[in-house]
C-alpha cells in the first residue's frame, strides 16, 4: 500500500476522534498505567480477566441450565439449577448403592481435575438402618460423576487418561478394547428365577446360560464396589426405541470414556428437556470393564462375566472392555421386554422407499445385510435392531456399529464418510505419524469396528420410524451354491427359514478344510433372543399376514458350484433383484418350483441373466449338484429337529405347515 503525503497509508481512514494516532496512522499504545488497570492496547477492548485462570474460565461457556424453565414439566421442573444437579446425583447414587450397606456413595459432579461442579450428595436408605461402626476407605471418599458428557469432552478424557486412545486423520477416536476384541457368549449369564424359569428359552440351542440371584448380587456388589473406588465414573442416561410410546430409559455407569462415547453414539441421545426430566431409569448397566470377576464365585468359568437380571432390570459386566457387550446386552433386554407389549423385536436392517414402502433385511455376518439395506435411493431407518409394533417399525438404536475390516471408500462410501469426529474406531491399526487408518491390517483383530450416530449417514430417516413393512427379505450366503439367487416364499416357508436362520461359512485354511460349513442361528440372531424362537416366529407370521408383507429368500453366496469351484454371486445382480422386490415387479413375474426345498423362483428378472435364476443350470456336474442339494437339505432337517415339538400360534395348524415348508425328499 502507498503512503500519502500526510503520512497515512493509502486506503486506511483515520481513526475517530478520542483515540490517539501514532506513526503511520497506527493506534498508539498507552504506557501510562491508571489506578487498578492493566496496561492494554487501545485498539481493542481489554480482556475481562485479571489472571490466567480467569481467562481459561471465560473460554468455556456455561451450558447449564440447558432449557428454559417456563412451562417445563417433569421431575426437576420447579427446582433451581443446583437442586436439579443434586436430584440427578441422588438418582445416580441410588443406582450405585451397595445392597449390603443400603446407602449410595458420596458423589460429586464434574471432572476431579477441574474441581467439583456441585456439592457432594449421598443416597439415603429408603428405611431406617441401625447405626454401624464399620467403615471403609471408599465410604470416606467422593466419586466424581462425569454425566452425559459431549463427544468433545469424552475425547479429552480418553486421550488424557486412557492408554491406546488417539485421534485419527479423519477425526475419529481410535481405541483399544483390551484382551477381548469380541463378545464372550460363553460367559454371558441370565438369572433364572420363578418368572424367567417359565418365560425364557432354556436348554439345547439356547443362548441363555443360567445363574442364580445370589451369584448375580455377588458380582453386582463387586462391580459397584470397584466403580465406587474410582476417582471418577462416567454416567450416560439415554433411550432405546425411537417409538416414543415404547421407549426404554437406560443408565450406563462405566469406568472408561471410550465406553461412554460408544454408548452415546449407539443409544438414542436425549434432548436437554428430556434429560432434565429423565428420573429413574428402566434399566441400568454396571460396566466394571477390565476388573475381573472372582473365579471362585459359583458359575464362573473365567475372569469374564456378563450377567443379566431381568427382575432387577440390571446388567453387570466384569472382566471385558469390549463395548459390544453393552449394545447386545441391551438388545437382549429388548427381546424380552418388547414381546410383553406385543411388539416384535428384530435383528434386522430396515429401509424405506420414497413412497413409504418399508423392507426388512435379515441376515447373519457376511450375507450383505448392511450393504443391501444401505441404498442411496432409499431412506435408512436402521442397520441392525428394530421393533415392529401396531403402528409400524422403529429403530431401537441411535447409531450404527459397522465392521471395518477391508473397508474402502469405493465399496462402502457411507460408512467411510461416517468415520469422522465423534466416531469410535475399535482396535484398528494406523500410521504412527499421519494417523491414517489401515483397514486391511488385522494385527489387533479381524473384528475392527466403527460406532457412529445414525445421522452421520446422509439418507438416514430421522426420527427412525416407518410404516408397516411390505417386504421381509431373508439373506443367506450359501457357499454350497444350491440355493437360488431369489425365491418368493409362502408364509410357512418364511417362518421355516426365519427360525432356521441359515448361512454358510467357508472354513479357514488353517483348519485344512475346503468345504463350506453350514451355520444356523434362530431368528437370524440366536445369541441375543430371550424367548423361544417359535414365539418370535409366531409374532412375525401374525404381522406379515395382517399387513400383507411378502417373504423373500435371497442368496448372496455362490453360483455355478460350491465354494472353490463356483463363483460368488455378483453384487450388481443381487442389487437388481432387490430393486425388483422394492418396485413390486417381482410379484407379477412368472415362477416355477425347485426340487427338495420347493422354492418358487422367477423365470426372468430385468438386468439378471435368466440362466442363473435356477442354480441347476449353472452347474456343469448335475450329479454333484443333486448330491450337494440333498446334503444341504439334510443339514436343514437336522437343525430343525430341536423345534419340531414346539407349538407355534394358537393351534398346531401353523406348526404343521411350517414343518411341511422345509426340505422334502
Amino acid at each position: 500500500m502507498a503512503s500519502t503525503g500526510n503520512g497515512n497509508v493509502s486506503g486506511v481512514t483515520p481513526k475517530a476522534s478520542g483515540v490517539t494516532a501514532g506513526r503511520n496512522g497506527l493506534p498508539k499504545i498507552s504506557t501510562h498505567k491508571k489506578q487498578n488497570e492493566i496496561c492494554h492496547d487501545d485498539s481493542s477492548a481489554p480482556v475481562k480477566a485479571q489472571t490466567i485462570d480467569e481467562l481459561h474460565s471465560l473460554q468455556r461457556k456455561k451450558s447449564a441450565p440447558t432449557t428454559p424453565m417456563d412451562g417445563v414439566q417433569g421431575a426437576f421442573a420447579n427446582f433451581t439449577e443446583e437442586e436439579r444437579h443434586r436430584q440427578q446425583l441422588q438418582s445416580i447414587s441410588a443406582s450405585l448403592a451397595s445392597l449390603t450397606r443400603e446407602t449410595g456413595p458420596s458423589l460429586v459432579k464434574g471432572d476431579p481435575a477441574r474441581g467439583p461442579v456441585t456439592p457432594r450428595v449421598q443416597h439415603a436408605p429408603d428405611h431406617y438402618v441401625a447405626p454401624t461402626f464399620s467403615a471403609s476407605d471408599s465410604s470416606l471418599k467422593s466419586t466424581h460423576v462425569l454425566y452425559n458428557l459431549s463427544p468433545a469432552e469424552l475425547y479429552e478424557q480418553a486421550i488424557k487418561y486412557e492408554q491406546g486412545s488417539f485421534i485419527t486423520s479423519t477425526g475419529a477416536l481410535a481405541t483399544l478394547s483390551g484382551a477381548k476384541t469380541g463378545r464372550a457368549p460363553k460367559d454371558k449369564r441370565v438369572v433364572r428365577d420363578d418368572v424367567t424359569e417359565d418365560e425364557l428359552w432354556w436348554g439345547k440351542g439356547s443362548p441363555n446360560i443360567e445363574m442364580d440371584e445370589h451369584t448375580f448380587l455377588v458380582n453386582r456388589e463387586r462391580a459397584v464396589d470397584y466403580l465406587n473406588s474410582l476417582e471418577k465414573v462416567f454416567v450416560n442416561d439415554q433411550f432405546l426405541n425411537w417409538d416414543p410410546e415404547n421407549r426404554i430409559k437406560v443408565r450406563i455407569v462405566s469406568a472408561r470414556a471410550y465406553h461412554s462415547l460408544f454408548m452415546h453414539n449407539m443409544c438414542i441421545r436425549p434432548t436437554p428437556e428430556e434429560l432434565e426430566s429423565f428420573g429413574t431409569p428402566d434399566f441400568t448397566i454396571y460396566n466394571a470393564g477390565k476388573f475381573p470377576c472372582n473365579r471362585y464365585t459359583h458359575y464362573m468359568t473365567s475372569s469374564t462375566s456378563i450377567d443379566l437380571n431381568l427382575g432387577r432390570r440390571e446388567m453387570v459386566i466384569l472382566g471385558t472392555q469390549y463395548a459390544g457387550e453393552m449394545k447386545k446386552g441391551l438388545f437382549g433386554v429388548m427381546h424380552y421386554l418388547m414381546p410383553k407389549r406385543q411388539i416384535l423385536s428384530l435383528h434386522s436392517g430396515c429401509n424405506m422407499g420414497k413412497d413409504g414402502d418399508v423392507a426388512l433385511f435379515f441376515g447373519l455376518s457376511g450375507t450383505g445385510k448392511t450393504t443391501l439395506s444401505t441404498d442411496h435411493n432409499r431412506y435408512l431407518i436402521g442397520d441392525d435392531e428394530h421393533c415392529w409394533s401396531d403402528k409400524g417399525v422403529s429403530n431401537i438404536e441411535g447409531g450404527c456399529y459397522a465392521k471395518c475390516i477391508d473397508l474402502s471408500r469405493e465399496k462402502e462410501p457411507d460408512i467411510w464418510n461416517a468415520i469422522k469426529f465423534g466416531t469410535v474406531l475399535e482396535n484398528v491399526v494406523f500410521d504412527e505419524h499421519t494417523r491414517e487408518v489401515d483397514y486391511l491390517d488385522k494385527s489387533v483383530t479381524e473384528n475392527t469396528r466403527a460406532a457412529y450416530p445414525i445421522e452421520y449417514i446422509p439418507n438416514a430417516k430421522i426420527p427412525c420410524v416407518g410404516p408397516h413393512p411390505k417386504n421381509v427379505i431373508l439373506l443367506a450366503c450359501d457357499a454350497f451354491g444350491v440355493l437360488p439367487p431369489v425365491s418368493k416364499l409362502s408364509l410357512a416357508q418364511t417362518m421355516y427359514h426365519f427360525i432356521s436362520g441359515y448361512t454358510a461359512l467357508v472354513a479357514g485354511t488353517e483348519e485344512g478344510v475346503k468345504e463350506p460349513r453350514a451355520t444356523f442361528s434362530a431368528c437370524f440372531g440366536a445369541a441375543f433372543i430371550m424367548l423361544h424362537p417359535t414365539k418370535y416366529a409366531a409374532m412375525l407370521a401374525t404381522k406379515m399376514e395382517k399387513h400383507g408383507a411378502t417373504g423373500w429368500l435371497v442368496n448372496t453366496g455362490w453360483s455355478g458350484g460350491s465354494y472353490g469351484s463356483g463363483s460368488r454371486m455378483k453384487l450388481a445382480y443381487t442389487r437388481k433383484i432387490i430393486d425388483a422386490i422394492h418396485s413390486g415387479k417381482l410379484l407379477s413375474a412368472n415362477y416355477k418350483k425347485t426340487e427338495v426345498f420347493g422354492l418358487e423362483i422367477p423365470t426372468e428378472i430385468e438386468g439378471v441373466p435368466s440362466e442363473i435364476l435356477d442354480p441347476v443350470n449353472t452347474w456343469s456336474d448335475k450329479k454333484a449338484y443333486n448330491d450337494t442339494l440333498l446334503k444341504l437339505g439334510g443339514l436343514f432337517k437336522n437343525n430343525f429337529e430341536v423345534f419340531v415339538n414346539h407349538k407355534i400360534g394358537k393351534d398346531d395348524k401353523l406348526t404343521e405347515e411350517i414343518l411341511a415348508a422345509g426340505p422334502n425328499f
